[in-house]
């Protein structure tokens, strides 16, 4: 009689306890603005955060409920922003592409290691011990950080150094946050050269630890119609904004450290 009466007083108590569930589902429910899941629809669900927002069913809540653009998501490009703009009745605006750039050609027929690494293998650890083992401080771990990052199989470590498929990069800068270096730029999907390289020592060192870093040698700058080049910290650098692509500071360049980036494409 004891082992009915608890029994028949806890399923008693479940059945309480599910009533105030449904209950409480029922009168706290919050109806979502149905624009928000269509506009969801229309955006790739990568989740990657290039738009500011922690992922795809934020952005759309923020579109809707708090006025944000719609042309915010990169990976989605115009396609994307077209969907969310005919869903909230706005006109989309101009969405900027842009690609990913490894500002690195520390391969391994350019640089040395100064040492094995046999620790974690991922670039942000190794690169804590004496700035990674490349000859270079400033140059590409190799560890493959921003390969794990890219949810679009938009990069590979080739010979040491992490290259990008311009084919399948959406611009999402995944890559970019995850490189523990600062190596990788996002840039305007434009075919305007770039300076694949990131040291700021002196061109006599920087000659030592690699074969195609830039030396600041300013050459580059002498040969722009544009001033589109400026050295800075032993580095020369491109103003995207001014650059024509007339490749004269390519041509000039005793290092071969300014390129485009499109030649840099694997397969």
């Amino acid at each position: 009689m004891g082992i009915t009466s608890a029994i028949m007083i806890i399923s008693g108590i479940g059945i309480i306890a599910a009533v105030m569930l449904v209950l409480a589902a029922k009168f706290m429910h919050v109806e979502e603005d149905e624009r928000i899941g269509k506009i969801v629809e229309c955006l790739p669900g990568a989740n990657c955060g290039a738009c500011g927002y922690a992922g795809c069913a934020d952005y759309a809540k923020a579109i809707v409920e708090k006025d944000a653009e719609v042309n915010l998501c990169i990976p989605g490009g115009a396609a994307a922003a077209a969907g969310a703009a005919k869903v909230m009745g706005k006109v989309a605006g101009a969405t900027a592409a842009m690609k990913a750039v490894v500002a690195c050609q520390g391969f391994d027929c350019n640089t040395n290691k100064k040492y094995e690494y046999q620790g974690v293998t991922t670039c942000a650890a190794a690169s804590k011990m004496f700035a990674g083992p490349s000859a270079c401080a400033f140059g590409c771990v190799g560890f493959g950080d921003c390969v794990a990052a890219c949810k679009f199989d938009a990069l590979q470590i080739v010979n040491g150094v992490a290259l990008v498929n311009m084919e399948k990069c959406t611009g999402c800068g995944a890559c970019a946050k995850a490189c523990p270096k600062s190596i990788i730029h996002m840039i305007p999907d434009d075919v305007n050269p770039v300076v694949l390289c990131q040291n700021t020592d002196k061109g006599a060192q920087t000659r030592k630890v690699c074969s195609t870093g830039c030396i600041g040698c300013m050459k580059c700058t002498k040969f722009c119609p544009t001033n589109a080049i400026s050295v800075s910290n032993n580095l020369a650098v491109i103003d995207q904004d001014l650059c024509i692509a007339c490749m004269q500071c390519a041509d000039e360049c005793p290092v071969n450290a300014i390129q485009l980036p499109n030649l840099r494409l694997y397969k």
